[in-house]
């Protein structure tokens, strides 16, 4: 079976457990629900970074939570792959039905900047979640985890694995929001652990199958690497599989994703540890934020906000932060958690 087709086959099986197959475009109904100026019910446009695998499978599932709680009208639309133009394109068409609000995961945050500004000025609040863009063009970020601490996390992470000694890599993809998060890898490591190397930083976060050809070209030229961090949901599994198609012993590949996404590769012993955020959270939290600012309930200067059965966030320089990212070694992954039940 290619990575490709693992990939198709994990969401496929936990999209499917989810019952929410379907289309890309999803319409939510409640019989009480928000209403615009005009009497009508809110319209809230979603956009994942790429639709279809576990994570953003599990994203949309919060949000769809949310839809029915306030009996909002969700739009959920986005591409297979990551597709900047696309986005853009959608946000267009978003701007001309004069939706009540958006909220994006940017593919590029150069890209969608523009585009996004242009909403605010129509007067559509912009929500960014999971990937930012700039910070003129939304007014508020839901934020999946503090940078700080999951790179805190991951650092100690790579420590344990390799006993405080060795070289690692990082595929950190091409979003410069992540950069947050290499930094302060590198912090960590260089202020805890002297033994540690960090041998190369490589793209290849962004999918399963770009995550296997920059781990198996790391692998190639690294033959000292003995651990790859993977800094995206798709990544992992893809850096997993090629680890295990390079037959080099003793390597490990750690990083953020879903045990759904890497069943086999736990399994294995390649996958040995997660850094997880509940994605029915973030999906959740998302849409009662653009709720809350397109009914003008959120305005720019607010210090928190009530998400439902999220309760109170603090919201800190234009960001609302999820949680706190959590860590689970091999023996938690093996057992359902609460985290990820879906």
């Amino acid at each position: 079976m290619t990575n490709r087709q693992l990939s198709v086959v994990c969401g496929a099986f936990l999209a499917g457990s989810l019952v929410v197959a379907g289309t890309n475009v999803v319409l939510v109904r409640s019989e009480v629900g928000a209403s615009s100026p005009a009497g009508r019910r809110l319209v809230v446009a979603v956009m994942p970074r790429m639709t279809g695998d576990p994570y953003s499978v599990s994203c949309r599932a919060g949000a769809e939570e949310a839809a029915r709680e306030l009996g909002i009208q969700l739009i959920w639309e986005g591409s297979t792959s990551l597709d900047s133009t696309g986005q853009v394109q959608t946000i267009e068409t978003w701007i001309m039905r004069r939706v009540d609000a958006v909220a994006v995961a940017t593919a590029d945050r150069a890209a969608l900047s523009p585009v996004l500004r242009k909403a605010r000025a129509r007067g559509i609040p912009v929500v960014t979640w999971d990937s930012d863009a700039e910070p003129d063009a939304r007014d508020l970020f839901v934020n999946p985890a503090d940078s700080g601490e999951t790179g805190g996390i991951l650092a100690d992470q790579v420590a344990r694995s390799l006993d405080g000694k060795g070289e690692f890599a990082i595929l950190a993809g091409s979003h410069g929001s992540r950069d947050h998060w290499v930094e302060s890898i590198r912090n960590r490591v260089a202020e805890k652990y002297p033994g540690l190397k960090l041998a190369a930083i490589r793209p290849g976060g962004d999918d399963r199958d770009e995550a296997f050809l920059e781990a198996r070209g790391a692998l190639k030229v690294l033959p000292a690497v003995r651990l790859i961090v993977a800094l995206s949901p798709p990544a992992v599994p893809g850096a997993a599989e090629a680890v295990l198609q390079s037959r080099r012993p003793g390597v490990k590949v750690i990083g953020l994703s879903l045990p759904a996404a890497c069943q086999r590769y736990i399994g294995e012993g390649v996958v040995p540890a997660l850094v997880l955020w509940n994605g029915r959270d973030l999906g959740y939290l998302t849409v009662q934020a653009a709720a809350l600012l397109a009914q003008h309930q959120l305005t720019a200067g607010a210090d928190f906000l009530t998400a439902g059965r999220l309760g109170r966030r603090e919201i800190c320089g234009g960001e609302v932060v999820l949680n706190p990212p959590e860590l689970f070694e091999k023996e938690a992954l093996d057992k359902p958690l609460p985290c990820c039940s879906f």
